[in-house]
């Protein structure tokens, strides 16, 4: 009996839907993702700090958040607070957490809080009163903390997070060694440069820590030029490469953009437009790097984070609007508080192609643009603090 028209056409379609969902759930490692996309969280709506931090400071499991003077419960983000808490408007001013950081500074086991205040004034960190609700012991570290971006890495590969600041004072870039055991807390003072270094004022703008001569160690970059760490990091001064590396910008980062063999530079703009590229072009031990722009859709991005969002095995960059960064004054000041990722790729021809994927029109970025998988499904979310208070973005 012949089989009907109408059931061999069904037949054929079940078969090639088949095929179409092996073909979709079967994906080469690495392979870039068609779209990735996030859902807004606001955890507090008012200006506290523009700077954020995470970790487990009640031993529960979950990531929690800090920020300023409160850290914030998961997963209802429950408010309890670190220090006596204090009024801003942002109209008018700035708040006194420019940065924040979590490290466990006393071996106890519990994650404490590392805050940069104003630049120029104190970096502080405050002991976990490992579950008692109280405010914690506050502990000064250094009173001149300088740079609008300073850092905590691990500069010399010990396990052990430091911090990176300028110091006006003395003029020098100067890495705070973590303490080392629980019986001496003090935070060991090295300073890196030679005094009166740039990259040191209080106000100065753009500083990354990343190997820029491929040496494997984790060198210091100001717009200026960059410090090279050498393999005994207690050797001091180190050696300064003076070259040109754009506009007064804010985290800065190396990477071989153009798959050339040597680093390359991102930076974006502070307080103006701009983020770009800066291509190494050096020859013969000379220093030198062509600027390439990126974007420049959209002005002070004074926090950036670079790292894989999409799962294809290159670092993205992710960066947004610093919201009212000198109360709307600097140029595009009081334009849409945006924040993007900028998917990277190479063409045919090595040349970096960015593309850029508009996350939120009205959150923008602080000080910091934190990436942390905060509900553990594997994929890297999004967390920010800013004049517009605490918000995060979880990637579906």
């Amino acid at each position: 009996m012949p089989y009907p028209t109408k059931y061999l056409f069904l037949s054929l379609l079940v078969i090639s839907m088949i095929i179409s969902c092996t073909s979709t759930n079967h994906q080469q490692p690495n392979q870039k993702q068609k779209s990735i996309s996030f859902t807004k969280h606001i955890v507090y709506d008012t200006f506290i700090s523009e700077g954020v931090a995470y970790g487990d400071v009640n031993q529960d499991g979950k990531e929690d958040i800090l920020s300023g003077f409160y850290w914030f419960e998961a997963p209802d983000w429950k408010i309890h607070e670190i220090k006596p808490p204090v009024s801003y408007d942002y109209t008018k001013g700035y708040s006194q957490s420019f940065l924040n950081f979590t490290i466990d500074v006393n071996f106890d086991g519990w994650p404490d809080l590392v805050s940069y205040d104003f630049p120029g004034q104190g970096v502080y960190w405050y002991e976990n009163p490992k579950g008692e609700e109280k405010h914690w012991k506050e502990h000064l570290i250094d009173s001149n903390a300088c740079n609008e971006s300073p850092a905590m890495t691990d500069l010399d590969d010990d396990g052990r997070m430091d911090l990176i600041f300028g110091h006006e004072e003395a003029g020098t870039m100067m890495w705070l060694k973590a303490p080392a055991t629980a019986e001496d807390l003090t935070w060991e003072a090295v300073a890196i440069s030679e005094p009166n270094s740039p990259g040191t004022h209080r106000f100065s703008h753009g500083l990354g820590i990343n190997d820029v001569n491929g040496d494997g160690r984790k060198d210091i970059i100001i717009r200026e030029g960059w410090w090279e760490a050498p393999a005994d990091r207690s050797q001091v001064p180190w050696t300064f490469h003076e070259t040109a590396l754009g506009e007064p910008c804010s985290q800065m980062y190396a990477y071989d953009f153009d798959n050339d063999g040597d680093q390359d530079v991102i930076s974006a703009s502070a307080h103006a437009y701009g983020i770009w590229w800066h291509e190494n072009i050096s020859e013969n031990d000379h220093d030198a790097f062509q600027r390439h722009l990126i974007d420049s859709s959209f002005s002070q991005t004074h926090g950036v984070a670079f790292t894989d969002m999409n799962g294809d095995g290159l670092p993205d960059l992710i960066t947004g609007k610093r919201f009212y960064a000198h109360q709307g004054k600097d140029p595009g000041g009081k334009e849409p508080a945006v924040l993007y990722w900028f998917e990277f790729s190479r063409d045919e021809n090595n040349h970096p192609k960015w593309i850029p994927h508009l996350i939120d029109d009205n959150s923008g970025a602080g000080l910091q643009v934190v990436i942390v998988d905060i509900n553990k499904d594997g994929k890297p979310d999004i967390l920010n603090a800013n004049k517009k208070g605490i918000i995060y973005f979880l990637q579906e």
